[in-house]
């Protein structure tokens, strides 16, 4: 057996027991387990968690670039530490669904790169209004991914929720940090920015069509 055959046959053997993990967009590997829920590319709606995979990839992205946006402007006021803690959790929520992109094949939307000028710019926009403004943007816009995780939780446990443990424990571990970013934003006086209940409207309205477009683009 040749030399080239020889690697050939090892690298077969690795992947039949599982030695070789997947690899990420960026050539590092990844950890993904399938088997401690049964999920797999096999038995599950291929549909469904393609459009929750996508979605939610998109807005932890588009939540991403609002904190950035946001520390662009107060990164070195007394809020800064705040904003940059929230951010570093919705760093570990986009990490684990471009995982998950990978992990089920799942292609992003074509909307990325509008999102990442849109998201950008609301978080700039909001934190020029002060610091007031910006947890205005954060209460509004965590309170819609919140929402939006319910619905896809409920979504799930009415198929077969057995199938979809692991993503389940994912939804619902990011929803509950969601909903303390949400709760942080009024203890930091989100209510006192200007016209603070029409602008939670518009920029949830916004939200709502950005979970619509995602979903399907």
């Amino acid at each position: 057996m040749s030399c080239a055959q020889a690697a050939l046959a090892c690298c077969l053997w690795r992947l039949r027991t599982g030695a070789l993990q997947p690899l990420s967009a960026y050539g590092r590997r990844i950890s993904v387990r399938f088997c401690s829920s049964g999920m797999t590319l096999d038995n599950i709606s291929r549909e469904a968690v393609d459009r929750i995979i996508r979605v939610d990839h998109a807005g932890e992205y588009g939540a991403n670039r609002i904190y950035a946006g946001q520390m662009a402007v107060l990164g070195r006021t007394s809020v800064g530490p705040v904003i940059q803690k929230m951010w570093d959790q919705e760093k570990d929520h986009l990490k684990k669904f471009n995982e998950l992109m990978v992990a089920f094949r799942v292609r992003p939307t074509i909307l990325m790169p509008f999102w990442n000028v849109v998201g950008f710019a609301l978080g700039a926009g909001t934190a020029l209004l002060g610091k007031e403004g910006a947890m205005a943007c954060t209460v509004a816009v965590e309170e819609s991914i919140a929402h939006h995780y319910n619905n896809q939780i409920r979504t799930l446990m009415e198929k077969e929720p057995e199938k979809y443990e692991e993503l389940l424990q994912v939804i619902r571990k990011f929803r509950d940090e969601e909903l303390e970013h949400h709760d942080i934003g009024l203890e930091h006086d989100a209510e006192l920015a200007p016209a603070y209940a029409v602008l939670k409207s518009v920029i949830q309205a916004g939200c709502r069509v950005a979970i619509y477009l995602s979903e399907r683009l």
